[in-house]
């Protein structure tokens, strides 16, 4: 069974808070030594509020005394909260539809951490609505059934009919824009942080003369097609020659042709991603075995209990 992931799973337990008798000053040395734009307001242990740096700014561009100025005067008391047991989807739900980024997590009452939308986004891609396919009680899937969940954004095509077996001179294809949030959060979840892929002014005094997606992230389509292959693939191996660059923006498709039948569930294919013009960017060979999926006919149709 699929165990969707909670907030309490992703979140940072330790919260900078302060409290409603807090002066202004005091909290804006605080947000100013932890670096950070906002303070939880909490009293008794209870999250009662919000401020940050725009609410004490207005402070003093109202001429207001900071020292005489308590928090529970300036801070918002319309605090959204998510709790610690529910699914990132619902999460990223109350983030974009109240236009926020960072969501106090509580537990009985009390709180317990603090969820952003960059935690999110490692997990959530771009906060995708089919992000939250178990948020609907069931194994949502808008193409195939070998993958969790599709996007509208996202291409994918297939030589052979639904429900047949893979064979040598099938063809998958996956295609998707790589887009700034992708490398951002790339960037995040790998560690890569080369100044090449994220600082524009960097880039442009570079060989390539703008940022680049990373080389890792533009073969990552090849596992998106490979997918996709009718039952449960897993990689065994897989070699790569990266053969020109991709623009952060750029739209990637990888194309994966079964070349070999080995034994034992095993295939050989010939991968490549191509950019937006058709250049192809990278080239290479995989092999992967193909399983049955875990699961009967009937068993797609039950939903997937929130435990």
């Amino acid at each position: 069974m699929l165990v969707p992931l909670r907030v309490r799973d992703v979140m940072t337990e330790t919260v900078e808070t302060t409290t409603p008798e807090t002066t202004v000053t005091t909290a804006a040395t605080r947000l100013t030594e932890a670096d950070i734009g906002s303070l939880v307001v909490v009293d008794g242990g209870t999250p009662v509020g919000i401020v940050t740096r725009s609410d004490l700014v207005a402070v003093l561009a109202a001429d207001g005394d900071p020292e005489a100025t308590t928090v529970e005067t300036v801070m918002s008391t319309s605090l959204e909260t998510v709790a610690a047991d529910a699914g990132l989807g619902r999460a990223a739900e109350t983030l974009r539809d109240h236009g926020i980024t960072h969501l106090p997590v509580t537990a009985d009452g009390e709180l317990v951490g603090i969820l952003t939308a960059t935690d999110l986004s490692y997990y959530l891609p771009k906060l995708s609505p089919a992000s939250d396919w178990h948020e609907r009680g069931g194994r949502a899937r808008l193409g195939s059934d070998e993958v969790a969940y599709e996007s509208a954004e996202w291409e994918f095509t297939h030589s052979r009919e639904n429900g047949a077996p893979v064979g040598v001179g099938d063809v998958v294809r996956f295609s998707k824009d790589l887009s700034d949030d992708d490398v951002r959060s790339f960037a995040g979840a790998s560690g890569d942080t080369n100044r090449l892929h994220l600082d524009d002014g960097f880039a442009a005094d570079t060989r390539f003369g703008r940022r680049i997606a990373h080389g890792t992230l533009v073969a990552g389509v090849i596992s998106a097609a490979l997918a996709r292959i009718p039952g449960l693939t897993v990689y065994l191996s897989q070699d790569l020659r990266f053969l020109g660059p991709v623009g952060v923006g750029e739209t990637v498709t990888a194309v994966c042709e079964v070349a070999e039948e080995l034994d034992e569930g095993r295939y050989r294919l010939l991968t490549a991603v191509y950019d937006e013009d058709g250049e192809r960017v990278v080239e290479g060979e995989a092999v992967v075995l193909v399983d049955e999926l875990p699961y009967s006919e009937e068993e797609k149709l039950e939903p997937v209990e929130d435990d």
